[in-house]
């Protein structure tokens, strides 16, 4: 026995030596002309990973108008195993997503367009709509359908769960299941219920006075703070063009309780005592001046676009500040979308998401945290669809499967090995 295992351990890196090696050969045969094909390391319980450039249609309404190389990374694993895709809703990175552990699956992470590496030489802003980016993923299925054959599930975190969700209803037959995590549907390019939310939530935080204090000492000396984001601006080499650094303070102090809630910071690491070192480094930890700069911005313009065009998000809570703001002209995000372009704002586009999830959003799950703004926005299935709606108390926008309670776990391996048929690989205890 034990020869035979020292054997088979000899074997197994060739055995996937050759797997990796006849993917390769599968993928230059099965995908289109001009697609571009890179491998990457390989890790986890896949046998290989690549970088796949897909030419995708600028409008695919009008394929005349030019094209544009979509980025994607693929993890192979096997072709008789589920597929993941992951729907991004922004620039992508290879990572390791935990469905695709749970689901022992191949996973496919495809590039939101427009962003990061998915960009055309020149941007045409009509053409970021969410039914052309689901025109994208709809390609990616077909093609890549073409080498998994066997179920596919999607899934995608934040504005990327918003578009699992969107897919979804414009596709419903190219998944099988989709798994949203976190993904908002607002009902306004300003929704005031993630505000509601928000004062809500602050009742029931210890520190929500010392907040308070944080965000009223900032304003009140800002004399002195402005001239510290300069010099943070020279010494990290960053611009500050469309937002000044009087803005960015301002955009910075406004947004503290957000995140404070969307990303679950502790009440211990408020500052209690209002020194201007405490307060700066505080709140550029928590919200960070450098999101404001022109490279943050420049990155973020698609996101924006569609945010105050299609998909919604928020403004910022500045009703108990008005005597000591005097630099922002607006309370909206609109000012980090792209300048000089239409954003009026399509209120029913997500009204008809919601409408296909009310009456036909079948084999769905969604994973809301409690304390996240977002889930102001959440949407909740009835009781006649047959989905999944996660909600954990106190959780915030970094919720994942792994921090749910068991009994919460135990309602989605089962929903997913139901409507799969597929052998479920319950995520280990950390």
């Amino acid at each position: 026995m034990k020869n035979t295992l020292f054997i088979l351990s000899l074997l197994f890196p060739s055995l996937l030596v050759a797997q990796a090696d006849a993917i390769m050969k599968l993928l230059q045969k099965k995908l289109p002309d001009g697609t571009v094909i890179e491998t990457r390391e390989t890790g986890r319980h896949f046998a290989g990973e690549y970088t796949v450039y897909l030419e995708q249609p600028i409008d695919h309404n009008n394929p005349a108008t030019g094209t544009f190389q979509q980025r994607i990374f693929l993890s192979h694993y096997d072709r008789k195993a589920p597929t993941l895709i992951v729907t991004e809703g922004y620039g992508a990175r290879p990572r390791d997503y935990e469905l695709a552990d749970i689901l022992r699956s191949n996973q496919i992470i495809v590039e939101y367009r427009f962003n990061a590496k998915s960009t055309p030489e020149k941007i045409d802003w009509k053409y970021m709509t969410n039914d052309q980016a689901m025109e994208d993923l709809h390609q990616v299925r077909k093609i890549f359908g073409k080498i998994y054959k066997k179920s596919w599930v999607s899934t995608g975190i934040s504005k990327g769960g918003t578009t699992a969700l969107i897919y979804k209803s414009k596709y419903p037959d190219d998944v099988d299941v989709a798994v949203s995590y976190v993904g908002p549907l607002p009902v306004a390019r300003e929704d005031l219920r993630i505000d509601e939310l928000i004062l809500d939530k602050l009742k029931e935080q210890p520190c929500a006075a010392s907040l308070d204090k944080v965000q009223r000492f900032a304003l009140s000396n800002d004399e002195i703070f402005v001239p510290m984001i300069d010099s943070l601006a020279k010494a990290d080499q960053i611009t500050f063009d469309r937002v000044t650094t009087a803005q960015a303070l301002e955009y910075a102090v406004l947004e503290l309780t957000f995140s404070f809630l969307q990303l679950g910071y502790s009440c211990d690491e408020v500052p209690t005592e209002m020194h201007v070192d405490t307060v700066f480094n505080y709140i550029k930890n928590a919200v960070g001046f450098d999101f404001y700069s022109e490279e943050t911005i420049a990155g973020l313009e698609p996101a924006f676009y569609q945010f105050m065009t299609e998909n919604g998000y928020y403004s910022f809570i500045h009703e108990p500040f008005e005597g000591l703001l005097d630099d922002l002209e607006s309370y909206d995000n609109s000012i980090f979308a792209p300048r000089g372009v239409n954003l009026e704002f399509d209120k029913d586009y997500l009204q008809r998401v919601r409408n296909y999830l009310h009456t036909e959003g079948d084999k769905i799950i969604y994973i809301q945290g409690g304390n996240d703004p977002w889930a102001a926005c959440r949407f909740v299935p009835p009781t006649e669809r047959d989905a999944v709606y996660i909600e954990k108390d106190g959780a915030n926008h970094r919720l994942r499967i792994k921090s749910l309670d068991q009994n919460q776990k135990e309602e989605i391996y089962e929903a997913l090995g139901r409507w799969l048929k597929v052998k479920i690989y319950p995520l280990a205890e950390d």
